[in-house]
């Protein structure tokens, strides 16, 4: 116990270990010290073994490498990491690395959390390990990841600039008589289901934020980016 250092999960394993090595004889000590040595390499959870694994399986599933992958997830689970930490990296990973190249990927890593909350460990590590080789196996991008930090530069650069008036609501009279929500066309009433209008605050160049990349699901997102921009530019034209 005292060689657990408060690990459960070891006081465990070192059972099993101890009853599968005994057999039908009596244990010494020179073979539960042989056993001990065999226990998983070093793993603090508060210092850079901790970091330093999580960055590897981070790298490995955005490298598409399952196996190094599984290796390093299992790796963290025998050092004792805390498997719904493991979870919320998977959940970060499958919008950061995946994002809608497989939308699928989110609904994997949530599922695998949930399945595992409600399993616990050891039956429900397997649910993390689905979601570690279908991570590891979807198709790649980081557009949203992209995206994001591009929206936020483009709205601490641009100030507090309001949204146009035509897609304001006007609830009162005055609001109307300032020209709130005038000319604004409802995109469901068009032929197209789309109006074109500009939806960014006046005089304000359209930023191009979101730009998919031609892999999985995102190659039929780029598609329809560009039939509405043609759209788009159509309506600026008539």
């Amino acid at each position: 116990v005292a060689m657990a250092d408060g690990d459960g999960r070891h006081v465990l394993n070192a059972a099993e270990a101890i009853y599968d090595l005994a057999g039908d004889r009596v244990l010494g000590t020179d073979d539960l010290l042989r056993l001990e040595m065999r226990r998983a390499p070093a793993y603090d959870k508060d210092r850079d073994e901790h970091y330093n694994l999580i960055s590897a399986l981070h790298k490995s599933l955005r490298g598409s490498d399952p196996d190094a992958a599984l290796y390093w997830f299992a790796r963290m689970i025998e050092g004792g990491e805390d498997p719904l930490y493991i979870a919320r990296r998977l959940i970060r990973f499958a919008s950061e690395d995946v994002g809608l190249a497989d939308p699928q990927a989110l609904s994997q890593a949530l599922a695998a959390r949930e399945a595992y909350a409600m399993l616990g460990s050891p039956e429900g590590e397997l649910a993390l390990v689905q979601a570690v080789v279908y991570l590891a196996t979807a198709p790649k991008s980081n557009a949203l990841y992209r995206a994001e930090k591009a929206a936020r530069e483009a709205a601490r650069s641009s100030g507090s600039l309001p949204p146009p008036a035509h897609i304001l609501n006007a609830p009162t009279t005055l609001m109307k008589e300032l020209g709130y929500g005038a000319g604004y066309r409802y995109d469901h009433d068009l032929d197209a289901g789309f109006s074109g209008a500009d939806y960014f605050p006046e005089g304000m160049e359209r930023p191009s934020l979101y730009r998919p990349v031609d892999r999985g699901f995102e190659r039929e997102v780029k598609k329809r980016l560009a039939y509405w921009d043609k759209l788009r530019k159509a309506a600026r034209d008539d």
